[in-house]
């Protein structure tokens, strides 16, 4: 054993060369099914003293399921055949304490199983969603949340339900095929090699099912990812599909995904439909050869009428557990392909927060010859030799059209992205010497569509300082100008706002949001415009929260309206991600370029820059 950091955020796991590094190798495609099951084993294998116990239980159960029918068959030759009675209710009381024990047995590992399985399900469920707060922006990014959420819901369930039946099934079908083929040895070969015919053609008969259905059960999967994507993105977007009048449209986008999900589910469910009728009609033909064969051997002295009680029962006992292996192997299938998803997710490379941690911002931004962009393979950088620097305490007011490259500083700024070239600076350090977490710990940002949590009005300020009490959210709530109408809500502070606050206005959100900031006690603020949405009387109210707020602390904000613009220390002006201009509003004025043009204008900026 080796103590790593594995996926799922736990110390103890097997060596790194047993888990697997995540990475596909060469061949590993045709293989695919076992290295997951691997992974998968390497998880459950973490409940291993429960395992143990139940595989104990599951050979009490095999050894008690085989010992019954061999008991009736002693019963009736020694017994019934020869019409000698006595002695056999002893015989028949070792036979109900045979099944009493059995019955025990199969409800104690079906107990533990359940336990396992869920103990393994929360801690792969945990693990993803601990991975999925760990991952990098650009992951979400190029990813529907819908079809994330499905995998970590709907993949695992799937898994969690193989988990609780499939491996009891595994191991005991095993045992029991191993134990009859024993036994049947030893009281007939012949009738055994006769029962084993079947093994050829059920194993032709798989392999053809199989090598079809495997792929279809994991496009199975990928449909109800892609189809659970839309619906929370469709969701999610409601009023905006009602303001274009585009239900019907969404309508047919789901019913295409819909119908897929359909035909791919069709197609995987019907073939793998073929494989119990198959065992059963395999099961049936090797009862009626051991039946038959087995008859005209008693009737020649061969073997006893007792023996062929015993054959023909083992006889479907042992197509019984391949019977089971069969109904399991739909099930398997589709687990296999959900924690191939899973793990897909476990695979992805977190967010790295190397860097200094023990240190206090003092808000000194510069950036030095700043070159990025989104796509690597883009031909344009989306910013292009970007340089300033800021002083601690000042406001700085980012303008510019849309697209011109504002959001993407403040990105920057909060390390969601790295530069392709050049440095962002902290007090004349570079930015990527700085622990993620220290550095955002001291950031605070209000955006232009604030999200609300689906939780107490104390909850949702707290957020910004988790161990903030009670006065200090009243206290920041009042700065924010929020508290009148907090006291006005049924519950006051305690009032559960639902999912982003729909029950309060836009306004009323903002200033939730700046309160949370507040509590926060950030070094630097990322604000985008909070006021471009918002009615005059509103604006006014969440103009002062902001000045309260940005007051002592470096600023940046994305200014829509002018109104913001004056009361900058420093503005930037932006234009196709180069930054044009730059310098405190009078000289700006004083040199009659785009700034200026706008003051004279009188309008909104990004309505002039997108001239």
């Amino acid at each position: 054993m080796k103590y790593l950091q594995n996926p799922f955020g736990y110390e103890r796991i097997l060596k790194k060369d047993d888990l697997g590094s995540g990475k596909k190798q060469k061949g590993a495609r045709a293989a695919d099914w076992k290295y997951t099951l691997k992974r998968i084993w390497q998880v459950v294998d973490e409940q291993r003293s429960l395992l143990v116990l139940v595989f104990m239980m599951v050979l009490v159960s095999s050894v008690l399921s085989l010992t019954g029918p061999f008991l009736v068959g002693r019963i009736i030759d020694h017994y019934v055949v020869p019409g000698e009675y006595d002695g056999m209710i002893n015989l028949i009381l070792v036979l109900i304490v045979v099944y009493c024990i059995l019955s025990i047995s199969l409800f104690l590992q079906n107990y533990w199983m359940i336990g396992i399985a869920q103990a393994t399900i929360y801690r792969m469920r945990t693990g993803v969603f601990a991975k999925l707060m760990h991952l990098p922006v650009t992951y979400f990014d190029k990813r529907q949340h819908g079809e994330l959420m499905s995998r970590a819901t709907n993949d695992i369930e799937t898994l969690s339900s193989t988990l609780n039946s499939a491996f009891i099934q595994v191991v005991s079908s095993v045992l029991t095929l191993t134990g009859t083929v024993l036994v049947m040895l030893y009281l007939s070969p012949l009738l055994t090699v006769l029962t084993m015919i079947i093994i050829p053609l059920m194993f032709m008969a798989m392999r053809w099912i199989t090598r079809r259905t495997g792929r279809l059960f994991k496009e199975q999967q990928a449909a109800i990812g892609a189809l659970n994507g839309m619906i929370e993105e469709t969701i999610s977007g409601q009023r905006i599909v009602k303001a274009f009048s585009q239900e019907q449209q969404v309508i047919e986008e789901f019913e295409e995904k819909s119908g897929r999900l359909r035909t791919v589910g069709f197609w995987a469910l019907s073939y793998s439909g073929y494989i119990p009728k198959v065992m059963n009609a395999l099961n049936n033909m090797s009862f009626a050869i051991v039946a038959g064969i087995g008859g005209l051997l008693a009737l020649n002295g061969y073997v006893t009428i007792g023996t062929i009680v015993i054959f023909t029962e083992y006889a479907r006992q042992f197509t019984r557990p391949l019977n089971d292996l069969a109904n399991q192997f739909n099930t398997v299938l589709s687990a296999i392909a959900g924690a191939e998803r899973v793990f897909a997710i476990l695979d992805e490379p977190a967010e790295e927060d190397k860097g200094v941690r023990d240190i206090k911002l003092q808000g000194a931004v510069t950036f030095r010859q700043v070159y990025f962009k989104y796509n690597p393979e883009a031909e344009k950088d989306t910013l292009s030799d970007i340089n300033f620097a800021i002083q601690p305490g000042q406001t700085v007011a980012l303008v510019g059209p849309t697209g011109a490259g504002k959001t993407t500083i403040m990105q920057l700024l909060a390390r969601f992205y790295d530069v392709r070239s050049g440095t962002v600076e902290f007090d004349g350090r570079n930015v990527q010497t700085i622990a993620r977490e220290t550095l955002r710990s001291q950031m605070a940002f209000v955006l232009q569509d604030p999200f609300l949590f689906e939780a107490s009005v104390f909850d949702n300020i707290r957020y910004g300082k988790l161990d903030a009490t009670d006065d200090e959210i009243i206290e920041a709530a009042k700065k924010a100008n929020a508290h009148d109408f907090i006291m006005k809500l049924p519950e006051g502070y305690k009032t559960v706002l639902s999912a982003d606050g729909g029950e309060i206005s836009q306004g009323q959100k903002q200033l939730l949001s700046i309160a949370r900031a507040l509590v926060a006690d950030p070094v630097v603020l990322l604000l985008d415009e909070a006021t471009s949405s918002i009615d005059t009387v509103t604006e006014m109210k969440i103009q002062e929260a902001l000045e309260v707020l940005m007051e002592g602390r470096t600023s940046f904000v994305i200014a829509h309206r002018l109104n913001t613009v004056r009361n900058a220390d420093v503005v930037l002006v932006m234009q196709q991600g180069q930054l044009v201009e730059s310098g405190m509003q009078e000289e700006l004025i004083a040199r009659g370029g785009i700034y200026a043009s706008m003051l004279r204008a009188g309008k909104d900026i990004d309505a002039l820059l997108d001239r």
